[in-house]
């Protein structure tokens, strides 16, 4: 059992299958962290820095909305912190882990991009190979 997971998500349609593996999993007082992942854009010469600033502002809310979406799924009696950032997912999954000190990511073996499903996703890959700590790759069916 564990006292503290993270469980990073995308908003696609596999929490209910992390959400099952996390509550097996997680200490009786354990903490969940729900992650959710926003991408930043930089401006150019080509794009007004306020079009660039609202674009991001909506990717963030997009994603705060995501975590909070993941953690009404989970009964009441689960300590859950909910956590948004801007930044590249699988290095900001596995920072995140490490400075919140996380024993375990539970992430779902793809997400968004589409890739088949005999192919690991490209970012549950990259926190495979980036991880310190144990990580539970969730077969998505």
């Amino acid at each position: 059992m564990y006292k503290k997971i993270l469980l990073p998500t995308d908003g696609s349609g596999y929490a209910d299958q992390e959400i099952d593996r996390v509550t097996r999993l997680i200490n009786e007082d354990g903490e969940i962290i729900i992650l959710s992942v926003a991408p930043k854009l930089s401006t150019s010469a080509f794009q007004r820095r306020k079009d660039i600033e609202q674009l991001n502002k909506t990717f963030f809310e997009e994603a705060e909305d995501v975590v909070e979406k993941m953690k009404n799924k989970f009964p009441e009696n689960y300590n859950i912190k909910t956590i948004t950032k801007y930044g590249f997912p699988a290095e900001t999954i596995t920072n995140t882990a490490k400075e919140e000190g996380a024993e375990l990511i539970v992430i779902s073996a793809s997400g968004k991009s589409g890739i088949h499903q005999f192919v690991i996703g490209s970012v549950a890959e990259k926190v495979l190979k980036l991880s310190e700590i144990d990580v539970l790759l969730v077969h998505n069916k």
